[in-house]
């Protein structure tokens, strides 16, 4: 059989596993079984054994159920409504006022809880009652929040970062920093368009505040400083990665005992909200940890098979440009994550993707965070796009009335990701200072 008859014949069983309705993980491990077992001699069963412990036993890997126990932890707690309080009287004067809280608070809750969905539902909860009783409009309200939620896939620690650093082989230390700048771009790029969409619209924003603008300077900075426990998390876990002094496993146990003492300094931690985190946090973890078992062997099983190698050497022959290449993967994945979560998309794709990425002289490091900030743009397109899904749930609008909300964001990650094609050192800068 033809390496394109064999590709098509996979496809399609992927394709059929998962409209079934079949788990992701065991959608890859059939996909993986059936290509060993019809187009190649290898013994199946010891491949498989071997390749699905030697990915599980990996010491990078326990970095990732430590961060999403640290995010479950801090999502129990008074974390977001601090937050709101400690942003709110800085932001009152700014074109857009309190619409910038939404940008700003779900930056910071991205930086510690790692998850898209938690940071929306989380800052979601609090923002969008409280902005509808100030007069807010709610489209812009909606489209604030879904944008800015998608930056707790790249802003550090990150969960996507874990699993595609875990996947590719590459440093979740140099993948964590390499987020941040990125990271702050995207917040500059939402920032500035709610600036001007607050002078075209000046009628449509409430009047300030009178009880946040009378606040003076000391009053201001007393309610800063509720933000303070944040701040020290955040320093606490990214700092002492990029300064060496914490591997990122352990900088997720530094984490994990930083976001239970706020919480319990708060009176946000009981015996309920603890053994609900822990809970959440196996799930999850076990679901993710589950999804790249399956995708580790069906890397392999494709490996045997020979498709990433030709698949690559193919691409190469067609002497595509990099911009071509990046453009076409970009309409490939923003497709494919209208159909898949990220981290689905991320362990699919990457034993097919990686091998023409290298060829074409990609820094897999930069690509990263490329593939990342295409991802993030695919958690607002319908028909499955997490964030709609979860502010569909929060607000009681239908998926299209979200998603058109959030239709401008998704054109300025767009603006984000041909800004580090252009300048690439907007990614590699700070893993280089390391």
């Amino acid at each position: 059989m033809s390496v394109a008859a064999l590709s098509i014949v996979l496809l399609f069983l992927l394709f059929l596993f998962l409209g079934a309705g079949l788990w992701v993980a065991f959608a890859l491990l059939g996909v993986g079984v059936a290509a060993m077992a019809l187009f190649t001699e290898a013994p199946l069963g010891l491949v498989m054994a071997t390749t699905m412990w030697g990915h599980s036993n990996s010491w990078a890997l326990a970095a990732l159920p430590l961060f999403i126990w640290m995010g479950e932890i801090l999502f129990r707690s008074r974390l977001s409504e601090d937050m709101f309080t400690g942003l709110a009287p800085w932001m009152n004067r700014l074109p857009g006022q309190l619409l910038h809280v939404n940008i700003f608070a779900c930056g910071i809750f991205a930086a510690v809880s790692g998850s898209s969905a938690a940071t929306a539902a989380t800052i979601g909860k609090l923002s969008i009652p409280e902005l509808a009783r100030r007069g807010y409009p709610e489209k812009v309200v909606i489209g604030t929040l879904a944008g800015s939620a998608t930056l707790g896939l790249l802003i550090p620690p990150s969960i996507i970062l874990i699993v595609y650093g875990v996947a590719t082989e590459q440093s979740i230390a140099r993948l964590f920093v390499a987020g941040v700048l990125p990271g702050v771009l995207l917040v500059s790029l939402f920032v500035g368009y709610v600036v001007i969409w607050a002078f075209l619209n000046r009628k449509s924003l409430p009047q300030s505040d009178a009880k946040e603008s009378s606040l003076s300077f000391g009053e201001k900075l007393n309610r800063t400083r509720r933000l303070i426990p944040v701040m020290l998390l955040i320093a606490g876990v990214i700092g002492s990665i990029y300064a060496g002094i914490a591997s990122p496993t352990d900088a997720a146990a530094v984490g994990v005992v930083l976001a239970l003492l706020p919480s319990w300094q708060s009176g946000s931690l009981t015996r309920r909200t603890f053994v609900d985190g822990l809970m959440g946090a196996t799930v999850t973890s076990c679901m993710i940890a589950f999804i790249l078992a399956g995708a580790s062997f069906l890397t392999v099983a494709m490996g045997f098979t020979g498709i990433p190698r030709l698949l690559a050497e193919w691409i190469g022959s067609l002497n595509l440009s990099t911009f071509t290449l990046l453009a076409a993967l970009t309409i490939f994945f923003v497709v494919l994550g209208c159909f898949l979560d990220g981290i689905s998309v991320v362990v699919l794709t990457a034993s097919v993707i990686m091998p023409m990425v290298l060829e074409a002289g990609i820094d897999p490091l930069w690509f990263g965070i490329f593939l990342v900030i295409v991802v993030e743009m695919s958690q607002i397109t319908p028909p499955v796009g997490f964030n709609l899904f979860v502010l569909q749930s929060l607000t009681g609008r239908d998926i299209l009335t979200v998603a058109r909300a959030a239709l401008p964001f998704f054109f300025l990650m767009v603006a984000a990701l041909v800004l580090i094609v252009l300048f690439p050192s907007i990614v590699t800068y700070l893993p280089e200072q390391m």
